[in-house]
């Protein structure tokens, strides 16, 4: 989906210099009183959304590979603490602090801790007069899958009964991952900065409402429609580039 809305900006910024070359031939009947669809303008602004494209195109690999480096980091994490809880089942912990344990390890995994009701369930307490509002439980951005790492942790840290063998489950062990998790989703924000300040430019640039590229080169092939007449070859060669409004 990324590469298919990348490609349509790519594409609108193409359509603009095939524009500009038609505009180029008709010479001096191509004269338009608005100053944004003179031909010197329109030039300046194909040359800024070449180079919005441009930065973005710079921009992507390093955020791309910053994200793919986290991603595979954190992918482990559910399974993980997944066997730290069945450890500490295998202790003679209270049951309360198990549970304590595994309400974490759920906002940790992104698990429900009761299932979600159904639509039909939804409508039947509706008809009863109950209000029926759930509030999402999961919790699996990277800032809150680390917090509740942290927070698991230390409340690990804090059962003397949770001193397993196994080298990954151990406290200390954990604690490295933690440290790793978080300076690689650290990177991976740094990274992506200035990918998100390049498409912001470039969201301006190609589609600001009235002067960005896209609103520039339909009031463009309107006034040459104007000029030419809809049936009018000139018009004609133009009416098939299609400029589009693109979100991000």
């Amino acid at each position: 989906m990324a590469k298919s809305v990348d490609a349509s900006h790519v594409k609108n910024v193409a359509n603009m210099d095939e524009l500009i070359s038609s505009i180029l031939s008709y010479g001096i009947k191509y004269n338009p009183s608005n100053p944004l669809l003179k031909l010197e303008s329109m030039q300046s602004l194909y040359s800024l959304g070449e180079g919005a494209i441009s930065d973005v195109n710079s921009t992507h690999p390093a955020s791309t590979l910053a994200v793919s480096i986290r991603d595979n980091a954190f992918k482990p994490l559910s399974k993980l603490t997944t066997r730290v809880i069945n450890s500490l089942k295998a202790t003679q912990v209270p049951v309360q602090i198990i549970e304590n344990v595994r309400t974490i390890v759920r906002k940790i995994q992104g698990v429900r801790a009761t299932p979600k009701k159904s639509d039909e369930e939804k409508k039947a307490l509706e008809a009863e007069g109950l209000v029926v509002k759930e509030i999402s439980s999961s919790q699996m951005g990277f800032d809150d899958r680390l917090d509740n790492f942290d927070k698991l942790i230390k409340l690990l840290s804090g059962i003397p009964l949770y001193d397993p063998n196994e080298e990954d489950l151990k406290i200390s062990t954990l604690t490295v991952l933690y440290n790793d998790l978080k300076e690689k989703n650290a990177a991976a924000i740094i990274a992506s900065t200035p990918l998100t300040n390049a498409r912001i430019a470039r969201q301006i640039i190609l589609y600001k409402e009235g002067t960005g590229l896209v609103d520039t080169c339909l009031s463009s092939k309107n006034y040459i429609k104007s000029v030419f007449g809809a049936d009018s070859p000139q018009y004609k060669k133009i009416a098939k580039l299609a400029f589009r409004n693109i979100r991000y």
